[in-house]
C-alpha cells in the first residue's frame, strides 16, 4: 500500500524459527496489499469498489474490515469515512489493523518481544534486544531527520497520521476538502487499527480533533498544530 514495512525480533530463538516468524508476516502483509490496495487494479477492494464482487462473494477479510470501517464511521461521527474521497479506501483502518494482526500472530507463535513498524504505524510487545522497554521515535512534522518526541512502553499500538509526506490526503468528509489545524496527530492504544482510525478521524476534524482525543477514553495522543504546538495527554508514556 505504498509504504515501508520492518520488523524488529528481539527473541532468544534459533535463527531459522525467526526467518520464519518473519517470512510468514510479510506474507501475509503481501496478501494483505494484494487484498486491499487502491493503487492495484485487481485488488478485491478495487473489484469490490467497481461492482464487479459481490459483498457475499467477498473474503471473510474485506467483509471484516467493511463492517469495521461502519463501525468506525459511528464511533466517530462520521469523520472516520472509507468513502471520503469518492471510492472505497479503507487505508485509514488497514494499515494498522494489518500490523496488529501480523503481530497477534507473532505471539502466539511465540515472539513475545518484538517491534513492527508499517510506514509510521508501531506495534511493539516485551523488550528489546537491549533488555529495555522499546523507544517510538514520532517524527517531526517539519524535518524528516527529527523526532518530536520518543514514546517508550512495551505493549503499545503507535499510529501517526498527518500532512507532512503525502499533502492534505485526509478529507474533511463533511466539507470534501483539506481540514487545517493538525499538522500530525499521533494515537497510543493497544489495538493498532483502532488508532490508525482515530488518528485518522482527529486529523479530519481539523482543530476540533483536539478536545475529541481529549475524550476517547482508553487512548493517548499527541499533537502538532499547524501553528507548531505540541500537546498531548499528560499520562503519555514518554521516554527519559
Amino acid at each position: 500500500m505504498g509504504t515501508a514495512i520492518s520488523l524488529d525480533l528481539a527473541d532468544d530463538l534459533p535463527r531459522t524459527e525467526m526467518d520464519g516468524l518473519a517470512d510468514e508476516v510479510f506474507r501475509w502483509l503481501r496478501e494483505v496489499d494484494a487484498r486491499f490496495s487502491t493503487y492495484r487494479a485487481d485488488s478485491e477492494v478495487r473489484r469490490f469498489d467497481r461492482g464487479e464482487l459481490l459483498l457475499s462473494e467477498a473474503s471473510a477479510d474485506l467483509r471484516l474490515v467493511l463492517e469495521r470501517c461502519a463501525d468506525l464511521w459511528g464511533a466517530t461521527d462520521g469523520f472516520f469515512d472509507a468513502y471520503a474521497t469518492g471510492g472505497l479506501d479503507p487505508s485509514g483502518y488497514v494499515k494498522g489493523w494489518a500490523a496488529q494482526v501480523a503481530s497477534d500472530r507473532l505471539l502466539a507463535a511465540g515472539s513475545a518481544n518484538h517491534c513492527l513498524n508499517a510506514g509510521g504505524d508501531v506495534r511493539v510487545r516485551g523488550l528489546s534486544a537491549s533488555g529495555r522497554p522499546w523507544r517510538i521515535g514520532v517524527r517531526h512534522p517539519w524535518d524528516p531527520m527529527a523526532t518530536c518526541l520518543v514514546l517508550t512502553g512495551s505493549d503499545l499500538a503507535v499510529a501517526t497520521s498527518g500532512v507532512y509526506e503525502r499533502g492534505h490526503h485526509v478529507l474533511d468528509p463533511r466539507r470534501g476538502a483539506p481540514p487545517r489545524g493538525l499538522r500530525s496527530v499521533t494515537v497510543v492504544g493497544t489495538d493498532l487499527g483502532l488508532a490508525d482510525a482515530y488518528a485518522t478521524a482527529a486529523v479530519a476534524m481539523g482543530a476540533a480533533g483536539v478536545g475529541w482525543l481529549d475524550r476517547l477514553a482508553g487512548h493517548r495522543h499527541a499533537i502538532v498544530t499547524d501553528d507548531g504546538r505540541l500537546l498531548h495527554s499528560t499520562d503519555l508514556p514518554l521516554a527519559d
